[in-house]
């Protein structure tokens, strides 16, 4: 593909397509041993990644000394002995969380960084720019100041994750604050890639959803390659949900699995133009997003028609749930220890809703996948508990509590 082309001449968005006599010819079992051979590698630093060990069904075309890598990947698996607040909440025994969060910069977005900073190196690119939420451009700095880029990130003026922007600008990015809200900022950027020359690190860009697909494998090889029933994300940009799809299928169609999981996208109700394109015959909705959950406050998914692909390879359903519903899923999940962004959280209330329809089944096996780590958004996390969060009352609020310095203070907090 070219190195600056990412829709078809239709409007379209472009696929990274692999040729499939390399997979065809060394086998799925040669694969695995492969794969779990690199994992092990003492010194290689590409063979370390959790991304590029899989980098014959990533990005081929890049030599391993033109890879711009962090160790990116290689994120924990937590089964439910690690999560049982999480699961009574849910009504499951079998969910494990999949932990993004635990990413070079905090997020799954690192996955699909490294492809897309090293694509864009190696075509020439000078400066890099993303519009965000906040965890693609954290991404992108980290990415682009490692690769000698320099970086250019577009973000909402208001309800961007003050965590987010710090790293954003800790890392050396060029911060653009835009006077609306992503899908805003997102048409701009869109635009400077055409008449200012930028090279878009959005999942706009196939070769960054070649990254992403590696939640999936890496997941599959941490079960054995044993897959499970469900796979649940939340739905932003859709880039994941393509993604996934896309792996899954790649997955089934090479024999490293031979049955295919169906996906779960789950939304905020308030930012939900999957959910409702899904009960209007997938007539493509958009919406003006709004939401606590601000790394899927999204309206005008771009990922759409790629999203609505994947749902249907794998069988899959999407849901939304309410703001109120999120935070006090992450409230029980943070409980746990296990902790994540707000986003996140979603999976774990759709997965609780999905159950109380009998959508998915108590004890099937499901992956929920946390995308962002707690301390990515704290404002938020503080304000739940502190009861401070608009429209939201806590059901399970753990407030500071302020007391003078002395013993008998102390006693009677603890209740001692």
């Amino acid at each position: 593909m070219s190195g600056d082309r990412m829709t078809c001449d239709c409007g379209g968005l472009l696929d990274v397509v692999h040729d499939p006599s390399p997979a065809s010819i060394l086998g799925a079992e040669a694969w695995k041993r492969l794969f779990d051979h690199r994992r092990r590698s003492p010194s290689c630093p590409a063979d370390r990644s959790g991304v590029w060990r899989f980098r014959e069904l990533v990005l081929p075309d890049l030599a391993v000394s033109q890879l711009v890598t962090r160790g990116e990947g290689n994120t924990r698996l937590y089964d439910a002995s690690c999560s049982p607040r999480a699961n009574a909440w849910m009504g499951t025994t079998d969910v494990s969380f999949k932990h993004e969060g635990e990413n070079p910069t905090g997020s799954f977005k690192d996955r699909g960084m490294t492809v897309a900073v090293s694509w864009a190196k190696k075509s020439g690119a000078k400066i890099v720019a993303c519009a965000s939420t906040g965890n693609t451009s954290a991404s992108v700095a980290s990415y682009a100041a490692l690769a000698g880029l320099t970086s250019v990130i577009l973000i909402s003026e208001k309800g961007t994750a003050a965590g987010k922007i710090a790293q954003s600008l800790a890392y050396g990015a060029k911060a653009v604050m835009i006077r609306g809200d992503f899908d805003t900022a997102m048409r701009l950027v869109l635009q400077a890639r055409t008449k200012l020359g930028l090279a878009v690190m959005n999942s706009i860009n196939p070769v960054r959803l070649e990254g992403q697909k590696t939640v999936i494998w890496e997941t599959l090889e941490q079960l054995g390659w044993d897959p499970p029933d469900w796979f649940v994300v939340p739905g932003g940009n859709l880039g994941n949900c393509a993604a996934f799809g896309k792996a899954l299928r790649e997955a089934y169609d090479i024999g490293l699995i031979d049955k295919m999981p169906r996906l779960a996208v789950i939304q905020a109700a308030g930012a939900n133009p999957l959910v409702l394109s899904s009960r209007d015959g997938w007539k493509r909705h958009t919406v003006k997003a709004a939401t606590v959950a601000t790394a899927i406050k999204i309206g005008d998914p771009v990922n759409f028609s790629k999203a609505v692909r994947a749902l249907g390879w794998t069988n899959g359903v999407v849901t939304d749930v309410t703001d109120q519903e999120i935070m006090d899923a992450k409230a029980v999940l943070d409980s746990d220890g296990v902790g994540a962004e707000p986003a996140s959280c979603a999976t774990v209330a759709g997965i609780r809703k999905l159950v109380s329809k009998g959508v998915i089944g108590r004890d099937q096996k499901t992956v929920a996948v946390l995308t962002g780590h707690l301390l990515k958004d704290p404002d938020t996390t503080i304000g739940y508990h502190r009861g401070t969060l608009d429209g939201i009352v806590p059901a399970a609020p753990n407030p500071p509590v302020v007391i003078d310095p002395t013993i008998d203070e102390l006693r009677r907090v603890l209740g001692a």
